[in-house]
């Protein structure tokens, strides 16, 4: 094999370890990969911790012990995180985004690659350390979110259905009140989505009353799950009273005024407060 310079070991180490967040990788694996010593190995990766810092786009791990190694982390700083937050509110806060009966127009926000990426970075940051297994949410808008959060955890996605399709097999339903529209609605899930006593994570793009969030803990309680954490991208400032008290919001509506064109949105006491803490 022809003889690999620093810059691509560096290269090829940036991209095996980002492209599999959290995967223990072994300094010897590297080493028989590269035809390099396992000091070389390992001053290859503090480059790239040094390089992960100053790009300010995760970290890297080490892993004490025989089975030990390295693993990439994802997550921004709280200065970057909150810089994101801030520019995703000036975007929504254009008045028109304003849809007759007080709704906000944001499919160009979750539908964007980017957009959602950062977003699932930040999520993604929160959430590492929790041993989570799978990414939940509900269809259909907070799907491409969801799906980005998995992504950046490598971790499955379990999609929770209204309907029952032929394809699903035998599933488990439960039936919840709607926060929002107080209407009584069905959640549906495949028997085989989860694995018994697995920890997952609920990710949804909005929130009001909190009953979409109250209706996964109990669904998941049939799998004898445990929702080890809740993340929505914007909650509505009322009520203030959620259906649910433990999770993180990224951004608060707090007014959308159709008559005077005015839209509030900042970035969410809660998170700040809980990045403050962490």
């Amino acid at each position: 094999m022809e003889k690999i310079n620093r810059n691509e070991r560096i290269a090829l180490l940036m991209k095996c370890l980002t492209d599999s967040p959290g995967e223990i990788m072994n300094l010897g694996s590297f080493s028989e990969i590269l035809s390099s010593a396992k000091s070389t190995i390992s001053e290859d990766i503090d480059i790239v911790k040094n390089l992960l810092a100053k790009l300010d786009i995760g970290s890297i791990e080490t892993i004490p012990g025989a089975q030990g190694g390295v693993r990439f982390v994802p997550g921004f700083s709280k200065e970057k995180s909150i810089s994101i937050l801030q520019k995703l509110c000036d975007k929504l806060s254009d008045s028109q985004r304003i849809l007759p009966g007080g709704y906000l127009y944001m499919l160009d926000i979750i539908y964007d690659p980017k957009l959602v990426r950062d977003i699932a970075s930040i999520f993604a940051g929160h959430f590492f350390h929790k041993g989570i297994d799978y990414v939940v949410t509900v269809e259909t808008k907070g799907i491409p979110l969801a799906f980005a959060v998995a992504e950046c955890l490598n971790i499955p996605l379990v999609i929770v259905r209204h309907n029952s399709e032929a394809t699903d097999g035998p599933s488990v339903n439960t039936k919840y009140i709607s926060g929002s529209a107080k209407k009584i609605q069905t959640m549906i899930l495949s028997l085989r989505s989860l694995k018994r006593n697995s920890k997952v994570l609920f990710i949804d793009d909005f929130m009001k009353g909190g009953g979409t969030a109250k209706g996964i803990i109990e669904l998941t309680k049939e799998f004898d799950c445990e929702v080890a954490g809740i993340g929505v991208l914007i909650e509505t400032a009322k009520p203030s009273k959620k259906l649910i008290d433990k999770y993180i919001s990224l951004l608060s509506l707090n007014v959308v005024d159709d008559n005077e064109k005015i839209i509030d949105i900042k970035p969410s006491v809660l998170y700040r407060a809980n990045i403050t803490q962490r």
